[in-house]
């Protein structure tokens, strides 16, 4: 099996998704509970019999189930397939211009940065970027799915003790090493003219419009850092 991680991961989140316990789910499989626990914790990994039955039973294809592809129904998903809703004409956060306006400040400079990063060509820094920054969105969005104390958890498949202790910490921490790896190794293996030319000129020339939005972002970062610097000098 390619990813036992991927598989057992997807696993237990299908069964989570389903409503259903441990023991239903495992006696529809036709296996034991313990076996099931084995398989969802990544102990052990099925056979392609078992494989076959859990597609049937959770209504994915393999390929989803193993983390070969984002599509349920085992489909290839290109970029031009994709949702934009920064595509959509007049589109304002429900309730909130504060929000839109964020929104787009955000989605302008991550516009702008995947860019750079593809004419780089480093598919380990892509991947690495998406990783540090999936796990910030998962952060805040696990944090408001929690404030209300009623929801149930088991929407997720880390354990609520493990996010609140920082493992979704320690995994942008690693991704932002993974990312300074695969920066270093791309200069050392196709030099420093692999990377663009990245100067105020150029990218204002190359980026008119996202270009003001990661000006903005880099102006508040800066503000806020060195506020919080300066009070804690004080």
């Amino acid at each position: 099996m390619e990813s036992n991680n991927d598989f057992s991961r997807s696993l237990a989140l299908l069964r989570r998704e389903k409503g259903v316990s441990q023991r239903e789910a495992a006696r529809e499989l036709g296996i034991s509970q313990a076996l099931l626990s084995h398989y969802e914790n990544g102990v052990r990994e099925p056979g392609l019999l078992f494989v076959r039955k859990a597609c049937d039973y959770y209504h994915v294809s393999a390929d989803f189930l193993l983390g070969r592809s984002m599509s349920r129904d085992g489909t290839t998903i290109g970029a031009e397939e994709l949702y934009d809703a920064s595509a959509e004409k007049g589109n304002v956060l429900r309730g909130s211009i504060v929000a839109t306006l964020n929104k787009k400040l955000l989605v302008n400079s991550l516009d702008m940065l995947f860019d750079l990063l593809g004419r780089v060509g480093s598919k380990e820094a892509v991947t690495a970027a998406s990783n540090y920054l999936g796990d910030a969105i998962y952060k805040m969005f696990r944090h408001l799915y929690r404030a209300p104390s009623t929801q149930n958890e088991g929407f997720f498949s880390i354990p609520a003790n493990h996010f609140l202790a920082g493992c979704t910490d320690a995994d942008m921490t690693y991704s932002e090493a993974d990312y300074l790896d695969a920066l270093t190794a791309q200069v050392k293996d196709a030099g420093r003219d692999s990377f663009p030319v990245i100067t105020n000129d150029t990218l204002a020339q190359s980026y008119p419009g996202a270009y003001q939005s990661l000006l903005q972002i880099v102006h508040n970062t800066g503000e806020r850092v060195n506020k919080a610097l300066e009070q804690r000098r004080k």
